[in-house]
This record gives structure tokens, sequence and C-alpha cells, in this order.
């Protein structure tokens, strides 16, 4: 059993990372072995510093699963990975 479980897309995807988040929470609950299938605890957005302000791929995926953001990638290395600033993202928006 897994500690945690966590979707990992492109932030690129715009509206297919839903479909795409859709469908990977369908499968560990269609190839479960329980009753109650574990389903994702968080979401790993990469590509994070190539989209706008705006950040729409982000918000719906966050709404369409009720799930947190857990990491963003904003490069090439493991160095790169990082914990979303929710300020910066609330002072885009409301920009």
């Amino acid at each position: 059993n897994p500690d945690l479980v966590l979707f990992v897309g492109e932030a690129l995807a715009g509206n297919d990372a839903v479909d795409q988040v859709t469908g990977f929470n369908a499968a560990l609950s269609d190839y479960a072995v329980s009753r109650t299938p574990r389903l994702i605890d968080g979401l790993v957005l990469t590509k994070f510093d190539t989209i706008n302000d705006k950040v729409g791929a982000a918000l719906s995926l966050v709404y369409t699963t009720g799930k947190p953001i857990v990491f963003v990638g904003v490069g090439q290395t493991y160095a790169d990975i990082r914990n979303l600033n929710v300020d910066h993202i609330v002072k885009a928006l409301t920009a």
C-alpha cells in the first residue's frame, strides 16, 4: 500500500489534464483489489514555469479532484521541483 498516490501531469495540457486525471482515478478504481479503492491524494504539475499567470489547468484539476497541488516542476532537474506558491497564484488571478 502506497503512502501517497500522486497524479503527475503537464501544466500545459489544459483541459486534457482533467480528462487524464479522471481516467487515472477511474483506472485506480477499476483495478483496485479492495472494496474501497485508493484514489489520488494530490497532484504534481510539470512545466509549471512555462504557463501564463492564469493557470487554468491547475485550477480545473484542483476543482475536479478536490485534491491539492503538492509540487510543481519549474525546470529540468530534481532541484527544480518546488512547493506551489499559493500566494503568487492568488495575486496573479486577482491582478
